[in-house]
């Protein structure tokens, strides 16, 4: 059986005004993941991650790449504990 893991997630680079949001819910819904994005004030997208941990690792490295307009420079990542909404949302 699978367990599952949270990670919250901070990218860096060209991700905001790319639908970098959009895209990261659909590759996280297709992966049967669970949780949220959001853009940050800083011009980062920050994310909460949660599912069976292979494919939380597995859309981590998909993170990396980004939508095709997006420039990702830096993807941080680390193991929380939190309260994980029931689908994947895109907040603000």
């Amino acid at each position: 059986m699978a367990v599952d893991i949270a990670m919250q997630v901070r990218v860096t680079g060209r991700v905001q005004g790319v639908w970098f949001r959009g895209w990261t819910k659909d590759e996280a819904t297709r992966r049967g993941l669970r949780g949220w994005v959001q853009n940050e004030a800083d011009g980062s997208v920050r994310a909460l991650i949660a599912g069976p941990e292979e494919a939380v690792r597995a859309m981590l490295d998909t993170l990396h790449e980004g939508p095709e307009a997006a420039r990702v420079d830096r993807v941080a990542a680390e193991a929380v504990e939190a309260e994980v909404p029931a689908g994947f949302e895109v907040r603000r």
